[in-house]
């Protein structure tokens, strides 16, 4: 993504602001990625109204901007999260026992093949032959309409409430021993390479610490800091445990499965 390109969608997240402010309505933006969640929290002092993040369920990666104007603020209070336009669909295989086991790069290329820009989807989870989709409300009946088939395995699809998802976020634990809680330190654990190299990381813009860019090796970590590596996963940081007799410290880390 060129430095034009990252300016235009800044642009686009002041003017959906100003516009909500001007006309005294909500307004939205597509489904973003980590990158363009980067690029809104450098223009939040610009930022002319209220706004949330949401991405359908709690550990959402992509997620939705809503604009809320100071107007409206008191009004929507009580509604939370039920003003951002997502709808949430699940397709399973009209018949289970020939259903291939598709993973979520197949389910994303059946949306593709049928033209749905990546912006207007959320998260895809999977639970066995379960497909859930995150989507812009605009789309959704398109889809249940048009996803009749993934690879070779024919679906049907329903709308299904937020509230109803259930699938739990799986982890891995991992434990281990660094000379501190430096974010370079724990990317070195994390990705089994040198701090040297994981200030790399940093410096090449691959690391993301609650959705932010990180921007210094020197970062101190804490409880349940999201850390995002490009390349190698997202992680937890559940703090530290103590020392070892040599002075280091035993940390643990849940990896996003």
């Amino acid at each position: 993504m060129g430095r034009t390109e990252e300016l235009l969608i800044q642009k686009r997240f002041t003017d959906l602001s100003r516009l909500a402010d001007r006309r005294g309505m909500i307004t939205y933006s597509n489904f973003l990625n980590l990158n363009e969640l980067q690029l809104f929290y450098q223009v939040t002092a610009d930022i002319a109204t209220q706004y949330q993040l949401f991405g359908g369920y709690k550990y959402a990666e992509r997620q939705m901007i809503v604009f809320i104007p100071d107007a409206l603020s008191y009004a929507l209070e009580d509604r939370g999260q039920d003003i951002f336009p997502i709808a949430l669909l699940r397709f399973s295989p009209v018949h289970s026992k020939f259903a291939e086991e598709l993973s979520h790069r197949d389910v994303l290329g059946a949306l593709m093949h049928l033209g749905v820009e990546r912006s207007h989807i959320g998260d895809i989870k999977i639970d066995g032959q379960n497909y859930f989709i995150f989507c812009e409300e605009g789309i959704a009946d398109y889809l249940l309409d048009s996803l009749s088939q993934i690879r070779r395995t024919n679906v049907t699809g329903e709308r299904v409430r937020a509230a109803d998802f259930q699938i739990e976020q799986k982890f891995e634990r991992l434990d281990g021993v660094v000379a501190s809680e430096r974010l370079d330190a724990i990317l070195a654990f994390l990705t089994k390479k040198s701090r040297d190299k994981s200030a790399q990381f940093i410096q090449s813009q691959k690391v993301f610490v609650n959705e932010r860019l990180a921007v210094s090796n020197a970062y101190h970590c804490r409880v349940e800091d999201v850390i995002s590596i490009r390349g190698f996963g997202k992680y937890i940081y559940k703090g530290s445990s103590g020392e070892t007799r040599k002075g280091r410290i035993r940390i643990s880390v849940n990896k996003y499965l």
